[in-house]
């Protein structure tokens, strides 16, 4: 069994993710996303779907990314 790295649960169905050189372990997709998933920089909402992403910083959408200076980006409508 192994160790969640979140939540500390010895669960004998964990698994890994390997990620930029790293190994990780969890017990649920919910340890997973709460580790890996990034944070907008707008509302601080983990983004678990697509995202945008302008000059290294990641938005859960358009409408936050303009909100922080980033008119570029639109969603697709």
């Amino acid at each position: 069994m192994a160790v969640c790295e979140v939540c500390s649960n010895d669960y004998e169905m964990s698994f890994e993710v390997h990620a930029a050189g790293f190994v990780h372990v969890f017990d649920s997709l919910e340890c997973a996303a709460q580790r890996m998933a990034p944070i907008c920089e707008n509302c601080q909402c983990r983004i678990l779907g697509h995202g945008v992403e302008s000059a290294g910083r990641f938005f859960c959408c358009a409408h936050c990314a303009r909100v922080q200076g980033h008119a570029e980006l639109v969603d697709h409508a």
